[in-house]
């Protein structure tokens, strides 16, 4: 098997260097809503760009012994059995310029608020080799998202991968949208990676964001809901390979992806279509490493830049013990999980402090930043414990240091209130809550 597959590729070699290429074509034998297959390529690699019947594109996902599977990406009139199929001996690229910085732009390369494909557009590999350990740096850089309750309780740092999980409304997008706005002025790109989402939505987050300033340093990649499936899949990992070539020139840059529980659901659909044996809950049995190797482009580099991810994660009923969001919270460094009931209370942003975890924890922080949070965190923490034992109890009959306790608890929960689009520098939270425990530092 080897023999012939070295064969194919020595073959393929001396067609280049005579300049004597000619492309393979095949047949459609079944359509199955956007997944082909396709009789006749022999020679065809795995995620090479074809074309069907002259007028769509797709990309190969799969090969078996006597055909292959395609999935469309771009379908513009009907495909039929018979259709020709044509490769074109290179991989799928997604098509990307610097000059989208400030646009929602798809992985073709197309402006989608104007219909517009931009000029010095150049193409961009969707997976390249995972970053190698000697070229990783440490991650001790503090990254300022703005909000307290995350630089002080659980602090994120450049080349970080912080998961945002919880239920829907629960303003996980927001959080990622508020440390989006407080990069004005740090010198830091942002990529915000929207799988599968409407056009209102990506409309509404453009405005925003232009409002605040901050489309001046962000690239919206998106991938809508009426567009073909296999883009929504390939779409965060074209962004991460985009995020890859700022960071290689020593930028640094913050990746949201919005979202990834969509993103596993897409890929199940798309390996039930094309008859790949489903794992548990019906995902393919390489979801793992779907998400593992995306989420392995963010670290801080050696040469000074850094990929900072903030992927989000939608859950149900509160549940971060399913499936997916298990497999995201092995693989990034914390999580800032997100609850309906302290939204629905207005504690806003609504993060479960109890059960949120940074793993870098003060290592991203300065010195005097580090021994505040630890001090915030106990007490606030313990006073979460308190008052849900004793919230029917009467406080008049409290101990003077049960007493305090809760006070100072309280004024801790009060200063962690922040709405949207708020921002608070790190001297402004320091100040803020010395005022509560500074007796104790």
């Amino acid at each position: 098997m080897s023999t012939f597959i070295e064969n194919l590729v020595n073959a393929k070699l001396r067609n280049m260097k005579n300049m004597n290429n000619i492309y393979e074509v095949g047949h459609v034998s079944k359509v199955k809503d956007y997944i082909l297959e396709v009789v006749g390529l022999e020679a065809v690699g795995f995620y090479e760009r074809v074309v069907i019947a002259n007028h769509s594109v797709g990309y190969v996902t799969a090969i078996g012994k006597n055909s292959v599977k395609v999935a469309l990406l771009q379908r513009t009139n009907a495909i039929y059995v018979g259709d020709e199929v044509v490769t074109t001996g290179f991989d799928f690229c997604a098509m990307y310029s610097k000059a989208a910085i400030g646009h929602i732009v798809d992985i073709f390369g197309e402006d989608r608020l104007l219909g517009e494909k931009f000029e010095n557009l150049k193409p961009y590999m969707i997976e390249t080799p995972a970053i190698p350990i000697m070229e990783r740096g440490e991650v001790s850089r503090p990254f300022y998202t703005g909000i307290a309750g995350i630089d002080l309780i659980y602090p994120i740092g450049y080349g970080q991968r912080q998961l945002i999980i919880g239920d829907k409304k629960t303003g996980k997008t927001q959080i990622a949208v508020d440390a989006i706005v407080n990069q004005k002025d740090r010198n830091v790109i942002c990529i915000y990676i929207a799988v599968n989402k409407t056009k209102k939505n990506i409309r509404e987050l453009y405005d925003s964001l232009m409002r605040k300033g901050a489309m001046e340093y962000t690239l919206i990649l998106a991938a809508f809901n009426d567009d073909e499936p296999p883009v929504s899949f390939f779409t965060p990992y074209a962004g991460l390979s985009i995020a890859e070539s700022y960071m290689r020139e020593g930028q640094d840059v913050l990746v949201v992806i919005d979202d990834l529980k969509a993103h596993a659901d897409i890929h199940r659909e798309i390996s039930l279509l094309s008859d790949k044996v489903p794992g548990r809950d019906a995902y393919p049995p390489d979801i793992f490493y779907t998400h593992s190797r995306l989420l392995e482009k963010g670290c801080q580099h050696k040469d000074g830049g850094s990929i900072t991810i903030l992927p989000i994660v939608e859950t149900r009923g509160g549940d971060i013990t399913d499936y997916i969001s298990t497999n995201i919270i092995s693989i990034t460094d914390g999580q800032l999980v997100l609850s309906r009931k302290s939204f629905e209370k207005g504690l806003k942003p609504a993060i479960n402090y109890g059960l949120s975890v940074s793993r870098l924890g003060g290592a991203v922080q300065d010195k005097e930043m580090k021994k505040l949070g630890a001090v915030v965190r106990r007490k606030f923490l313990s006073y979460l414990e308190t008052k849900e034992v004793y919230q029917l109890a009467n406080v008049d009959e409290m101990s003077p240091e049960m007493q305090q306790s809760l006070k100072e608890g309280e004024q801790l929960q009060e200063r962690l209130l922040q709405y949207k689009f708020s921002p608070r520098s790190a001297d402004e939270i320091m100040r803020d809550f010395k005022e509560v425990v500074g007796k104790e530092l």
